[in-house]
């Protein structure tokens, strides 16, 4: 436990080294800005409803859920972003440096390296991550009028996801280089929108071909469920022909996941977890 500690302590003066704690806030600043001024435009001139195709659409309702399911989509990016920088070269990439093997000198030092460099990584980035997504509802909420009926069930899906990336990317190190495995996971977070977006489009063109193989590819990569179910939950509050073409989403269709894909995602970062362990603990460095 104390080699854990050591390790996360580590990870946040890496960041320091690094600049982390400056960039970070530099961009931060400009997204909100930019939210900020996009919620202003969005809010100045809408009305009541809007009729639409299909019947009357609560335009503030549209507006506020598809602005903060915008900004969850860029907090998920940024988030995952984040955790694969702090964690792509925990392994091989220290390695390859020759900082790792001094660090580790029997086998309950490989464990505590890997869960230190992942408890670290985890506290930064679900901690930015809650920060960014809570900003960017307090923007549409004082700009709008607009919030979101289950505040903190977004938030949750959103560390989940990231959780997820980051058990993936440390796997990853063990077997990659540090190069290769920030390419590699970049690509993996891609697959999981695009399995998003072919459940999405299967869902309007009626493809259950297409719809069945999004659902299938956003659960062997659980952080684009999780993001679907966050979106659903955050438009709960929306009926009738809105909460129709709320729950499209931006970039990934909402869908709910419910209890099983908490337990799905659970048993994902444990298996993931014990690989990594398992691998890195026989690794010849």
């Amino acid at each position: 436990m104390n080699a854990t500690r050591v390790v996360a302590t580590f990870t946040f003066k890496e960041c320091a080294r690094r600049r982390v704690f400056i960039v970070v806030p530099i961009t931060t600043v400009a997204f909100l800005s930019l939210y900020a001024l996009g919620n202003h435009y969005a809010f100045r001139s809408i009305g009541g409803s809007v009729a639409g195709p299909m019947g009357q659409v609560d335009a503030r309702t549209l507006a506020g859920a598809t602005l903060v399911g915008l900004s969850m989509f860029v907090t998920l990016f940024l988030g995952s972003a984040l955790g694969i920088f702090l964690s792509f070269s925990a392994v091989r990439g220290d390695a390859e440096q020759g900082v790792l093997q001094p660090l580790v000198v029997r086998p309950v030092a490989r464990t505590g390296l890997l869960l230190g460099r992942f408890l670290g990584a985890c506290t930064l980035s679900i901690g930015y991550v809650s920060f960014l997504y809570l900003a960017s509802v307090a923007i549409t909420g004082a700009t709008g009028g607009w919030w979101p009926q289950r505040l903190l069930s977004p938030l949750f899906h959103l560390a989940g996801g990231v959780t997820i990336v980051i058990a993936l990317t440390l796997l990853g190190s063990v077997f990659l280089s540090a190069l290769t495995n920030g390419i590699v996971m970049f690509m993996l977070y891609g697959a999981g929108l695009l399995a998003g977006l072919f459940g999405q489009l299967g869902g309007v063109l009626r493809s259950s071909a297409l719809e069945s193989t999004g659902k299938v590819v956003s659960w062997a990569l659980p952080f684009e469920a999780l993001y679907q179910s966050g979106l659903n939950s955050l438009t709960a509050s929306a009926t009738g022909v809105t909460r129709v073409i709320v729950q499209l989403g931006p970039l990934g269709g909402a869908q709910p996941g419910g209890p099983l894909l908490v337990l799905w995602s659970l048993a994902y970062l444990v298996l993931v977890g014990g690989l990594a362990l398992f691998a890195f603990a026989r690794r010849d460095l």
